[in-house]
């Protein structure tokens, strides 16, 4: 069954983590796929070991999706190769260091806007008169948990995410007229954030798993990119403006983010907690 035959897509950060398990799944499920990743080594694999399987489905195109000239390129690419452009992923995202709010400076902010909210308007408004040529298409961008937390130490993470989310309900409201549905996914799942957390902090992953209502970990490829299968396909073809929470139901709990060396954190900035 091939949801998404004859779809052209972009994938931004399609090279890992829940991008590339997005990326193998529209691939399998018909689709030609762009594959935006700034990483060249995983990008350029991944995309070596679809087209083995599927050959003339993948591009590769080498994507810094914080610069506005790369981003506008990867379009062209894309639509110069496959012939057009019917779907947008903009799952790419930078990490910011984990600080306090206080210690968090304007070229932290800068960086996560620019891989974050800056990307998403640049594709979403240079894929338009594509999507448009096409009769429509659609358009998924991602949220994070991390906003309804208000998670310790991601205050420009959660700004970002928090903007992308209020852009693409206005996509949906004003470029429904297009025939473009415009919906968000918000994962949890072992990405590459999550990997670099495990690696950091031996164990977290066990304890988000019994945090979590079904007991374990999302996987990109087996759990949320059938999301945006979903999402891209007829199946979906009502939906829209909605953000999808497909994280085992971790949004039901939420979790606890309030850092345990706070005080040593404190301490650092020069502010301690008020009483």
């Amino acid at each position: 069954m091939e949801l998404l035959k004859d779809k052209i897509a972009i994938v931004t950060g399609g090279g890992q983590g829940i991008g590339a398990g997005i990326a193998r799944r529209f691939v399998e499920e018909g689709a030609k796929v762009a594959i935006a990743e700034i990483d060249q080594e995983h990008g350029t694999e991944l995309a070596k070991q679809l087209d083995r399987r599927f050959p003339g489905r993948v591009l590769f195109i080498e994507t810094d999706v914080s610069d506005k000239a790369q981003v506008e390129r990867a379009i062209a690419r894309t639509v110069e190769h496959f012939g057009g452009l019917d779907v947008l992923v903009n799952n790419a995202a930078a990490e910011s260091p984990n600080v306090l709010l206080e210690a968090k400076t304007d070229a932290m902010l800068e960086r996560t806007l620019g891989a974050g909210l800056w990307a998403t308007w640049w594709f979403m408004r240079g894929a338009l008169p594509h999507l448009i040529t096409r009769g429509g298409g659609r358009i998924i961008n991602f949220y994070s948990i991390d906003v309804d937390t208000a998670a310790w130490l991601h205050a420009d993470y959660n700004a970002t995410k928090a903007a992308i989310q209020a852009l693409s309900r206005s996509a949906a409201v004003e470029w429904g007229r297009f025939n473009i549905q415009t919906n968000l996914i918000a994962p949890a799942a072992a990405g590459t954030v999550f990997e670099k957390l495990e690696r950091e902090f031996p164990g977290f992953a066990a304890a988000a798993a019994a945090n979590n209502p079904l007991g374990r970990v999302g996987d990109p490829y087996a759990d949320i990119a059938p999301a945006a299968v979903f999402l891209a396909s007829d199946l979906a073809r009502y939906v829209n403006g909605v953000t999808l929470d497909v994280d085992g139901g971790q949004h039901l709990p939420r979790y606890q983010s309030r850092p345990d060396n706070l005080a040593e954190m404190d301490a650092l900035t020069g502010h301690g907690e008020q009483s």
